[in-house]
This record gives C-alpha cells, sequence and structure tokens, in this order.
C-alpha cells in the first residue's frame, strides 16, 4: 500500500458506554477523514453491524457495555457474520487476566486505553486501520505519549512514542526515516524501575502519523521492563 492510500476513508464503530470517550474518538478519528459510528449499549452495536449493507473497516470496543458480557459479546459479534475489520478492545474493560488468551482466541486485533489523549488516537488505531502498510504485530500495543530519545547514524533526536508492545514501539515524528533504518531508541516507561536501551530497525513510516520500529536487540531487563508495563497497563485503568 502506497503512502497515498492511507488518505482513504475508513469506516469505524466504537461502543463504549461512556460519551466522554465515545465522543473523543470520533471527533479525533473524523478529523483525519474518517466515518466514526458510536454505540452506547451492546444491542446497539450489534443492531448496527447486523444492519444490512453496513461494514465497519475497524471495531472500536468496551468489553463493559451495559447488560452485556466482554467475552459473550464477541462471540454475538462474529455470530452476525457481518463484514468487519479488526476489533481493538478498550484496556481498561478487560475484566480478569484470565481473559487475555481468550480474547486473542476471539480476534482481538490489538488494545487502546480508552483515555488515550486525543493527539494519540489516530497514530494508535493507524495500524488496524491501513494494515496493509505496517508490519502487523503479534502482541498488545498499549498507547502512550513518552519522550524517546532515538540515533540513527551519527544523529541523536527526540520525540513522542505513542505506542509499545513486546516486540517495538511507535514514533510520532515529522522527520521520518526511511523503511529498514537501523535506529537505537532510549527511554523510560511511567513507573518502571529505569531506562530501556533497544537496537531496533524502522518497519513503517507515514509522514502524517510518524514511524514505527521493531526491536532487534533488547536486554533480558529491559524485555522484562516492557513485559511488565504492558501487562499492568491492562488493567491500571479498569471500570469500577
Amino acid at each position: 500500500m502506497t503512502a497515498g492510500a492511507m488518505t482513504e476513508t475508513r469506516s469505524i464503530l466504537v461502543a463504549d458506554d461512556t460519551a466522554f470517550v465515545r465522543d473523543r474518538f470520533k471527533a479525533a478519528m473524523e478529523a483525519a477523514g474518517h466515518t466514526v459510528t458510536v454505540a452506547g449499549t451492546a444491542p446497539d452495536a450489534l443492531s448496527l453491524l447486523r444492519a444490512g449493507g453496513a461494514r465497519f473497516d475497524l471495531i472500536v470496543l468496551d468489553l463493559q457495555l451495559p447488560h452485556s458480557n466482554g467475552l459473550e459479546l464477541l462471540r454475538a459479534i462474529h455470530a452476525t457474520q457481518a463484514s468487519h475489520g479488526p476489533i481493538v478492545v478498550f484496556s481498561g474493560t478487560i475484566a480478569s487476566v484470565a481473559d487475555v488468551r481468550e480474547l486473542g482466541a476471539l480476534g482481538v486485533a490489538g488494545y487502546i486505553n480508552e483515555y488515550t489523549s486525543a493527539q494519540n488516537i489516530l497514530p494508535a488505531l493507524a495500524p488496524h486501520l491501513f494494515p496493509d502498510h505496517y508490519r502487523r504485530r503479534t502482541s498488545p500495543r498499549v498507547a502512550l505519549g513518552i519522550p524517546v530519545a532515538y540515533r540513527f547514524g551519527n544523529t541523536i533526536a527526540t520525540a513522542t512514542m505513542v505506542n509499545i508492545s513486546h516486540g517495538g514501539l511507535g514514533i510520532r515524528t515529522t522527520n521520518v526515516l526511511g523503511i529498514g533504518t537501523p535506529i537505537k531508541v532510549r527511554f523510560r516507561l511511567p513507573g518502571t524501575r529505569g531506562e530501556v536501551d533497544a537496537d531496533g530497525v524502522i518497519t513503517w513510516m507515514h509522514k502524517g502519523v510518524g514511524m514505527g520500529a521493531q526491536f532487534i536487540q533488547i536486554t533480558d531487563d529491559g524485555q522484562a521492563i516492557i513485559d511488565d508495563f504492558v501487562q499492568a497497563h491492562f488493567f491500571s485503568n479498569r471500570k469500577a
């Protein structure tokens, strides 16, 4: 897929019982030119999926919608046989750690914090909206906005990390590097015990979004810091 293809309009369903979350995601994605439909309950979301001719390129889903069970809701979505793209789950709505493996089996492609800042919503969801343009990761991504320093050649730069997973990270910057460029990154995740240093390679880039790097060499301690952070993030903002 070319960079120009990333300007194509996508149709997105955002299902969450909190108006603030629905409205913020809707505004951020519509500002990027996409079409967003919202739902506040499980019956409303399923009704939209069952509507004749409805097709969503991405579903962003609250697993604690009123009068529903998260895993049952995912099964019901698949049972509609509606045509839809990836399903991304709000990480704070996961009921228990035991659900995570089953969520993967039910086709959940990723996770995002429902309180992700507006400017970070598009970079976090873009890999799911344009999967052919990005190298797909098999581990969950956590959206955040923290400083990251990176070095390529003899140049050192700083930017904002917009997401991280077991195997890589996304960087928001206007000065993107070419795919295949080797980089060294250094960052400190919130609440963790030290800085992480890693070698990586650029695996995707787009001038309107930023770029992403896959880790190719990282210490055991650094990997443990990342994995612990990603795991803890799933449950740090659960609904009461």
